[in-house]
C-alpha cells in the first residue's frame, strides 16, 4: 500500500477542455440552409433529368459545418487548489448574507483563474464574453465550475468500447 507522500506526488489537478465555435455567422448560415432543406423535403422529381434541390443544399450544409469545426477554439481549464479556490471566492463575496459569493463577478474571475490554454486575464475574459452569446459564455463558466467541483472518475466510453469489441470480435 503506498503511503500518502507517494499519493500526493502522483496527484495532478483535474483538467477539462471544451470547444466553442466562434463563427456565429456560419452557424446562422447552417440554420438558414437547414430551413431551406426542410422546405424542399417534399420535392418530387417530374423527370429523370430533374436534380433533387436537397442535394445542393446538403452539400452546402456539409461545407458550412466543416467551416464551423475549423472555427472552433479549444479552452482548457485546470482545477484550483483548495487555498486558491478559497481566496478567489473570498474576493467575490455575495451581495446578501445568504449568498456565499457573487456569481456575476466570480464566474468570469473563475474562468480566468482556471484557464491554462489559452491563458486569459479577467479583462480578456470580459472582452471574450462581449462577443460570445449566453450559451457560449455558460459553456466556459460551466467548464471552470466542473473542473473544480466534480470528481474525476474513470469514464466509460460506449463508443470506444463498441469499436474495440467489433475489432476483436467480442460481443
Amino acid at each position: 500500500m503506498p503511503d500518502i507522500s507517494e499519493i500526493i506526488a502522483k496527484a495532478r489537478p483535474r483538467e477539462l477542455t471544451v470547444r466553442i465555435c466562434l463563427a456565429g455567422d456560419v452557424a446562422a448560415e447552417v440554420d438558414r440552409l437547414e430551413a431551406e432543406l426542410q422546405d424542399v423535403s417534399q420535392w418530387q422529381s417530374e423527370s429523370i433529368a430533374d436534380e433533387n434541390p436537397g442535394l445542393r443544399l446538403a452539400e452546402q450544409i456539409k461545407d458550412a459545418r466543416e467551416r464551423m469545426r475549423q472555427a472552433e477554439a479549444e479552452f482548457t481549464f485546470r482545477a484550483l487548489g483548495d487555498r486558491a479556490w478559497s481566496d478567489l471566492v473570498a474576493k467575490h463575496p455575495g451581495k446578501t448574507e445568504e449568498d456565499a459569493w457573487d456569481p456575476d463577478s466570480l464566474a468570469p474571475a473563475l474562468v480566468s483563474a482556471c484557464a491554462v490554454e489559452p491563458v486569459m486575464t479577467a479583462e480578456q475574459v470580459g472582452e471574450l464574453f462581449e462577443v460570445l452569446n449566453q450559451g457560449q459564455r455558460q459553456q466556459l463558466i460551466d467548464a471552470a465550475w466542473q473542473v473544480n467541483g466534480e470528481a474525476t472518475p474513470v469514464p466509460f466510453s460506449l463508443h470506444a468500447s463498441a469499436i474495440l469489441a467489433s475489432h476483436t470480435g467480442e460481443k
